[in-house]
């Protein structure tokens, strides 16, 4: 892993291209919602026992890398759109929009408050952890 000197993120490659930033999550979430806020925090209690796993902000959302990038979290107007990858499509009534990206699929999970967090979420979120570790 190598960590960009200026902004702190991880990544896979050594100065690997990135859109360098120093914002701080916080910034992410001004004037959003605070069920917003309330469900970025519960996402993030609920994986924190998945190691390796680093957390920081791009421009406009939240990135997790373990061996590579694996989740993103971008906070919209009134939902977080929180979008990982997989080796394979999981059927589930959850994931709002799937798309082919190289050879993984990009899916992604739109939550507007902290109850829509459980343990679908949770199960759904740890495909796309265990990926990233491949």
């Amino acid at each position: 892993m190598w960590q960009c000197p200026v902004c702190k993120r991880n990544f896979k490659q050594t100065n690997q291209f990135h859109m360098c930033t120093t914002k701080d999550i916080g910034e992410l979430f001004l004037g959003k919602p605070d069920e917003l806020v309330l469900a970025y925090d519960d996402l993030v209690q609920g994986m924190a026992g998945w190691e390796p796993n680093s957390i920081g902000a791009s421009i406009h959302s939240i990135v997790m890398t373990s061996k590579k990038a694996w989740l993103i979290i971008k906070p919209m107007k009134s939902q977080l759109d929180v979008k990982f990858y997989t080796d394979d499509p999981p059927i589930s009534k959850r994931i709002k929009k799937t798309t082919s990206y190289r050879n993984k699929f990009a899916c992604h999970i739109r939550i507007a408050h902290p109850d829509e967090i459980d343990e679908e979420v949770f199960f759904l979120l740890r495909k796309g952890f265990e990926h990233s570790l491949e």
